[in-house]
């Protein structure tokens, strides 16, 4: 079949690179524009660009598809010129209207990394692990015009361990997503199936993900220990949890564990205990978490021997 691959970051990279090694033609790939990025600011193109140019695949980057404007209808144009058969969506950053969502021959499909219609949104891996949820997955749905409203086509599950991240986590549901459009897409006929097959989404179930702030990043030691390990995790690689130093600079946590330590009569914030573990501070129910990769201003995470070593953090402080 002929594909358009419409996304943007890793995630989306994992499953052109596994479409790009099908029997399947890419005709074209759709990206966000470069953007600054490092400390140099320098122009980056998306991960999904960088594996389309290394495999000849051309690349548009138009800023909207808008029907209000002329660089919109152009684009909707060109997507158009290309007479897909089908269109694949994964975290590609831009509304596509209902235009373009009917332009391929087949429509377009979206790799979400969620059981719909749970965690619809920008975040459902970082709200799963937030939420204490003990599974996720990935959705395979044929888009409509809502918020991932589309109907469901196939799902894939992945548990969620007590240690996973939100970039461990990303990781395998990364793989799962290219391993289940692969599947979906394996014939035409096959897809046909699935698309004979198709659920409906439950609104009653419907839970968003929305989009991460970096203010709810900050640690509040009054909450319960298990909900502060799991925003640590949630919350890692990006905006990373952290406790203020000062007013402008901040002790970022990058790692965590549920402790075993004695919290009860301490006030949260204390820190109970620095050991081979990691630094184990009391929570709002009298219960503790043991603090495992920290980064302080201008350095390197550093792991719980680094962390006894700079001295920089005593037994009976209290973190803010």
């Amino acid at each position: 079949m002929k594909i358009i691959f419409a996304g943007t970051p890793e995630f989306a990279a994992v499953a052109l690179k596994a479409l790009i090694s099908t029997e399947h033609n890419i005709v074209a790939v759709y990206t966000q524009p470069d953007r600054k990025a490092g400390r140099g600011q320098k122009l980056t193109a998306s991960a999904v660009k960088q594996l389309a140019l290394e495999n000849n695949i051309p690349v548009y980057q138009p800023l909207h598809f808008k029907s209000s404007t002329e660089e919109g209808l152009a684009a909707q144009q060109e997507l158009a010129n290309l007479q897909a058969d089908i269109m694949v969506v994964a975290a590609y950053g831009l509304i596509l209207p209902q235009v373009v969502l009917d332009t391929p021959k087949y429509g377009c499909l979206n790799i979400h990394g969620s059981l719909l219609p749970r965690w619809r949104g920008a975040a459902p891996i970082q709200r799963a692990i937030a939420t204490g949820d003990q599974e996720t997955g990935v959705t395979i749905m044929k888009m409509a015009a809502g918020l991932d409203t589309g109907d469901m086509m196939f799902k894939t599950y992945c548990p969620i361990q007590a240690n996973d991240t939100s970039a461990t986590l990303h990781d395998k549901l990364a793989i799962q997503g290219a391993e289940a459009i692969v599947k979906v897409l394996e014939t035409e006929e096959t897809l046909q199936t699935y698309f004979a097959n198709r659920e409906v989404q439950d609104e009653a179930l419907t839970v968003y993900a929305h989009k991460l702030s970096k203010a709810e990043a900050k640690i509040d030691w009054s909450q319960n220990a298990i909900h502060i390990d799991q925003n640590i995790r949630a919350f890692n690689p990006w905006p990373v949890a952290f406790i203020p130093l000062d007013e402008s600079n901040n002790l970022r946590i990058w790692g965590s564990l549920l402790s075993t330590e004695n919290a009860v009569n301490q006030q949260a914030g204390t820190i109970l205990a620095i050991d081979k573990q990691g630094v184990h501070v009391a929570c709002g129910d009298a219960k503790a978490v043991c603090l495992t990769s920290l980064q302080w201003p201008g350095g390197k995470p550093l792991n719980p021997v680094q962390i006894n070593q700079t001295q920089k953090l005593q037994v009976g402080q209290i973190l803010p």
